[in-house]
């Protein structure tokens, strides 16, 4: 078994670097009707998207090189080839998982779009809850003439479907009752790109890091590679002092995962530099965990066969729980 699964990963590999699209041009010149109703549908109602100087939403990028039910051409055979191979190895259903865009120049109607696009890596057999397969990441170069306007990755999972486990018996579990071989399933791992590999970065440390535009001091979390009040695309960072409070929070009960041990508590934590971070609340009973709660930053380690994983929760403060259910009273809030 080993030995075919590292001939077929060969055999994979083999198709990184490959063209899967040369010189493909875009059906259609960016235009303000697509970019009107991308807005509509979105609710973006930015001036820099309509108006004489009107530029085409960035996250459009895709949009104009999508080839819809007729395909496109400049296609080449390399990920037909790709997709017959997995498909004959028992991987033959898809998922996208995630994309990632980089803006190096904005496009305005009139533009001719043109693009390549490159097999850019396939990893190596993974296991997940849907199934074992292969993550493919397809990376597309769109232009204007001879400028790079931007880059999008796209990655998809191609994988063998998990077998359906019997109503009420899921890997050892039973009746919503957890086994010990379920408590050591492997904890889902956050998804890490270029954006916000620093905050990650950060927590393996140790250290909750803060996004702050240079240009009009304004904190931001999630990571953006720009400023969401100013636009400024320069940063730097500044270190969470770890209070915070509870401003909103849900109780998760389903669905069940061997990983985790329902029911617990996730809270949208307001912390002291102004930002919001979601994270689970720990240290008090989920059914105790209220708006206005003060909290303090704490570092989760967990160990499992793919490695250490550190993660940032929040913890209920010890003699200030009471506090925050009177303040919470006093502001109208529900409990």
């Amino acid at each position: 078994m080993s030995t075919a699964v590292d001939e077929l990963r060969a055999r994979l590999k083999a198709y990184e670097g490959r063209a899967a699209a040369v010189a493909g041009v875009g059906k259609d010149p960016v235009n303000e009707p697509m970019i009107r109703h991308w807005c509509e549908a979105m609710g973006d109602t930015d001036p820099a998207y309509s108006g004489p100087d009107t530029i085409a939403p960035p996250t459009m990028l895709q949009a104009w090189t999508m080839g819809g039910l007729s395909g496109h051409t400049g296609r080449t055979e390399a990920y037909d080839e790709l997709f017959d191979l997995l498909d004959e190895a028992g991987c033959t259903s898809v998922v996208a998982t995630d994309c990632e865009q980089e803006y190096l120049r904005p496009l305005r109607p009139g533009d001719e779009i043109t693009f390549d696009a490159v097999i850019e890596s396939v990893s190596d057999r993974k296991t997940t809850k849907l199934g074992t397969g292969y993550f493919v990441t397809t990376r597309m170069d769109v232009r204007v003439g001879q400028d790079l306007a931007g880059t999008h990755r796209f990655r998809i999972l191609k994988y063998a479907p998990a077998r359906q486990k019997q109503h009420g018996k899921q890997d050892g579990k039973q009746d919503g009752k957890q086994s010990g071989e379920g408590a050591r399933a492997r904890r889902p791992r956050p998804v890490v790109n270029r954006d916000n590999a620093g905050f990650w970065e950060g927590v393996e440390h140790h250290r909750l890091l803060i996004q702050r535009c240079t240009e009009c001091g304004t904190p931001r979390h999630p990571w953006l590679p720009g400023c969401n009040a100013c636009g400024g695309l320069d940063w730097d960072t500044v270190e969470a002092s770890g209070e915070g409070t509870v401003y909103s929070y849900v109780v998760m009960h389903h669905p069940p995962f061997p990983a985790f041990d329902p029911p617990y508590a996730v809270g949208l934590i307001e912390l002291a530099e102004g930002v919001r971070i979601v994270s689970n609340v720990v240290g008090v009973p989920y059914d105790k965990v209220r708006i206005g709660l003060p909290v303090r930053l704490e570092f989760q380690r967990y160990d499992d066969e793919d490695g250490p994983l550190v993660l940032p929760v929040f913890r209920a403060q010890e003699g200030r729980a009471h506090e925050g259910r009177v303040q919470e009273g006093r502001e109208g809030g529900v409990g």
